[in-house]
C-alpha cells in the first residue's frame, strides 16, 4: 500500500513528497552526464511542475508555449 503525505488526502494514489524526490533524485543518464549540483532540487521542481500538469491539464495547457492546441 502506498503512503500518503498527510497534506495531500486528495491524492492517495501519490507517495510521501520526500519519497518522490529521493526516487527522482536517482538521475537518468542523460542527467548524469550532464550533471546536476542539486539532483534533489532539481527532482522536486520536475514532480512539482509534472504535479501542476496532472492536476490542471486544461489550464497548464493554455499557459503553456510547448504544448500544441493551446
Amino acid at each position: 500500500m502506498t503512503e500518503t503525505h498527510p497534506d495531500q488526502p486528495d491524492r492517495p494514489d501519490r507517495p510521501r513528497d520526500d519519497e518522490r524526490v529521493a526516487e527522482r533524485a536517482e538521475l537518468l543518464p542523460e542527467e548524469r552526464e550532464a550533471g546536476s549540483d542539486a539532483p534533489e532540487d532539481q527532482a522536486a521542481a520536475i514532480l512539482e511542475e509534472s504535479d501542476e500538469r496532472t492536476d490542471d491539464p486544461e489550464g497548464t495547457r493554455r499557459d503553456s508555449s510547448q504544448t500544441p492546441g493551446g
